[in-house]
């Protein structure tokens, strides 16, 4: 069965990011266990304190143009499944480096946010930016000073584009989780969503280990997502 035919929901997590040298938050020696979630997370932090939360991450932001951080081959490999996807076709990311869109992803979606943008708190105005953020920047929009922040989903904030992420889910007959453990939520609700509407969906997870949720899955590829998922959409490109 050619899956090209059909609408592809992907969704990926920190485990695609980190075959690329991206550190991850929640892993033992992640970034959690050198910064305080309280300090560099929340918008209680960004008020009490601005530039430490805006140099965390001005930080992560360098280390993303470090010449040896790139896009893997399962990145590069997504970006290929997207471009032979006779139907319609779905990137949703719960990382916010830009990996998929330097391997060539067009439909792509950041739930938690993206280091490639800042908006304004104020007037909620939002770019993309290539400098170092601090609290003097003055919003364009609206003028004020101090209030533009990361366009980053921090502790007590709703992900974004939940309405166009279930609109997409409730068309979808191709699911593939890469390199997420499926046990945070709202992202770990997406299965959950699709397996209550009762139609006939093809469920892929692809992982280091098996999760929770893969007794859910029709297939599981146990693996580094870079080795796995490659030989998976070069299957399904030569299948059509």
């Amino acid at each position: 069965m050619c899956i090209l035919n059909k609408n592809i929901f992907i969704l990926t997590g920190a485990g695609i990011s980190k075959e690329s040298g991206i550190e991850t938050f929640r892993e033992k020696d992640g970034l959690w266990d050198n910064y305080k979630i309280e300090d560099v997370c929340t918008v209680e932090a960004f008020n009490k304190d601005p530039d430490y939360v805006n140099n965390f991450y001005n930080e992560r932001k360098r280390k993303l143009q470090n010449p040896k951080i790139s896009p893997n081959n399962a990145h590069i490999s997504l970006a290929k499944l997207e471009a032979n996807c006779k139907r319609n076709f779905l990137l949703v990311t719960q990382n916010i480096d830009n990996l998929h869109e330097r391997a060539g992803s067009k439909k792509i979606l950041h739930m938690h946010g993206s280091l490639e943008k800042i908006y304004c708190m104020y007037c909620k105005h939002s770019e993309i930016f290539n400098f170092e953020l601090s609290s003097k920047y003055v919003c364009k929009n609206c003028k004020n000073v101090g209030m533009v922040r990361i366009d980053v989903v921090w502790f007590g904030e709703q992900p974004k584009y939940l309405d166009k992420i279930y609109s997409f889910l409730e068309n979808t007959e191709v699911f593939i989780s890469i390199g997420t453990s499926n046990n945070v939520y709202p992202a770990a609700g997406f299965i959950d969503f699709l397996l209550q509407t009762g139609k006939k969906i093809i469920f892929y997870e692809f992982n280091i280990e098996t999760t929770n949720k893969s007794s859910l899955f029709d297939k599981n590829f146990i693996g580094p997502a870079s080795k796995t998922v490659p030989g998976f959409v070069d299957r399904i490109i030569k299948s059509k």
